[in-house]
């Protein structure tokens, strides 16, 4: 297999695979990005599939991301959680970052909330802080487009115009607002990673008008775009970018903040995707 017939027939091969072991068909493609790892928990859980047992399924090598999918219920809401992600930093080729994402579009989600830590940009910003994504910037991260177009996907010439989807971003900031829990709204930059940014590249991000910056989610917004899918996005600001504290920064830093936050933002994805029964 090469090039987009052989993208797709890995995509289409990692679906067979899926369809072997679960029927089950979600509404609703949450990515559980650091601090969310036991978010399944509070799911009323109906099976889970290790991505080892995917034939051709991409592995997260980084600490503190398992790797399975989680399938249950949210309220009653049919949900697939993916509990793990890899990054492009990994080694991975970009069609195969966003292989789960389109995988999980097959199996049939309509909706995909996009969790993830990030750095703070914006000065206004403190460690601890959950944003709303509201627009994306890509920074040296290949764009998972680029190729012959996979017209099984999608068109060859996706709008970008509104990625970050009105009607979901109001459910955010409402279930945010419901449950008392401060939320700030920004853009957020990728970077390829996995090294931390440096404070030239963070006076860059700002001027460009960026608020958070990490090393995911963009591209996975870009093909789920691609195939149709209504997409929100939620950071939780971890620390402040380099430059902007005398500390140097550390992926234990990063996890440890996650990790303090994690309740808030367990229960604003939990009353978000409620809403999302709506759409």
């Amino acid at each position: 297999m090469s090039g987009v017939t052989g993208v797709y027939e890995k995509l289409r091969h990692c679906y067979e695979c899926v369809r072997k072991k679960t029927d089950f068909v979600p509404k609703v493609a949450i990515v559980l990005g650091s601090g969310l790892g036991d978010y399944a928990e509070s799911l009323s859980v109906e099976s889970e599939l290790s991505y080892s047992e995917i034939d051709g399924f991409p592995v997260s090598t980084v600490p503190g991301h398992a790797g399975k999918f989680i399938f249950g219920y949210v309220d009653k809401v049919p949900v697939v959680c993916m509990k793990g992600r890899v990054h492009f930093y990994e080694g991975y080729p970009i069609s195969d970052v966003v292989l789960p994402t389109r995988l999980m579009r097959l199996m049939g989600a309509e909706i995909l909330l996009l969790t993830n830590a990030a750095g703070g940009v914006n000065t206004s910003f403190h460690a601890g802080d959950l944003m709303m994504i509201k627009d994306h910037i890509s920074v040296f991260a290949p764009n998972p487009l680029i190729g012959p177009n996979i017209d099984q996907l999608g068109t060859r010439f996706p709008d970008m115009s509104q990625v970050y989807d009105p009607g979901l971003r109001k459910a955010i900031i409402s279930a945010a607002r419901e449950n008392g829990i401060f939320l700030q709204e920004g853009v957020y930059a990728q970077l390829t990673g996995p090294s931390f940014e440096s404070p030239a590249e963070i006076r860059m991000l700002r001027t460009l008008g960026c608020d958070a910056v990490g090393m995911s989610t963009v591209v996975e917004a870009i093909a789920a775009n691609h195939m149709g899918m209504k997409i929100c996005g939620i950071s939780c600001i971890c620390n402040l970018a380099a430059g902007m504290t005398a500390s140097p920064l550390t992926h234990e830093e990063v996890q440890e903040a996650a990790d303090r936050t994690a309740p808030d933002f367990k229960r604003l994805v939990t009353e978000t995707v409620k809403k999302l029964a709506l759409f």
